[in-house]
């Protein structure tokens, strides 16, 4: 029989671990470690952790968002996501939060549809995209700065997988979100895990890894 193809949570022990830009919403740290009987450095992006949201209404439409993004310079499709930067807030939590604040709907029904890491190389960022069904309008929020302009669309799940396979959107955790569910339907959604499902690659589980105080 062969071993189940996943990822294995090892991180490896920093000798020495500093922060080497502290910025105003996620920091550069420079880590020191063992690893093959060599002493290696390296630095990357330390990020909260995000989560984001693949609502989807009773006629398989996705609601996506567009956004301003300054560093691409893009007003680009997602979806509902935002950071983890709430001390102590559980992720479903976080993620019923940005649902409401970005789109103006809740969801009864919540499930986990995918996660992972956004470039593993030079980022801890994880992300969660959880499913949420069930939906109902609330109050309009008001929002500022880049989200003061959102626009919401309502796109049948296959239009958006047609819009992913023919590279008219570039925004990572919608294209995967998007592949997800509709693989995920495929199978009658017997892939989805419970919303609460233990996270064990979250950033915040994996902070207490040097060997030094």
């Amino acid at each position: 029989m062969p071993e189940v193809l996943q990822d294995d949570v090892a991180p490896a022990l920093a000798t020495a671990s500093d922060v080497v830009f502290d910025g105003a919403i996620w920091n550069v740290r420079r880590d020191s470690f063992d690893y093959n009987g060599e002493s290696i450095t390296r630095e990357y992006l330390d990020h909260p952790g995000a989560v984001a949201v693949l609502a989807l209404d009773e006629q398989d439409r996705v609601l996506l968002i567009k956004q301003y993004r300054h560093p691409t310079g893009l007003r680009g499709w997602e979806l509902p996501a935002g950071l983890l930067d709430i001390r102590g807030e559980n992720a479903v939590v976080g993620a019923q939060r940005e649902l409401a604040e970005e789109a103006d709907v809740v969801a009864s029904d919540w499930s986990l549809l995918t996660e992972f890491y956004t470039s593993p190389g030079g980022s801890n960022e994880a992300i969660r995209v959880y499913l949420a069904r069930g939906i109902s309008a609330v109050a309009a929020f008001a929002r500022t700065h880049e989200e003061a302009d959102i626009e919401l669309r309502w796109v049948p799940l296959e239009e958006c997988v047609d819009a992913v396979l023919a590279r008219r959107i570039s925004n990572p955790i919608l294209i995967v979100a998007v592949l997800a569910a509709q693989v995920a339907r495929s199978r009658g959604w017997s892939t989805l895990a419970a919303a609460d499902l233990p996270w064990p690659r979250h950033p915040l589980n994996l902070h207490s890894r040097t060997t030094t105080a």
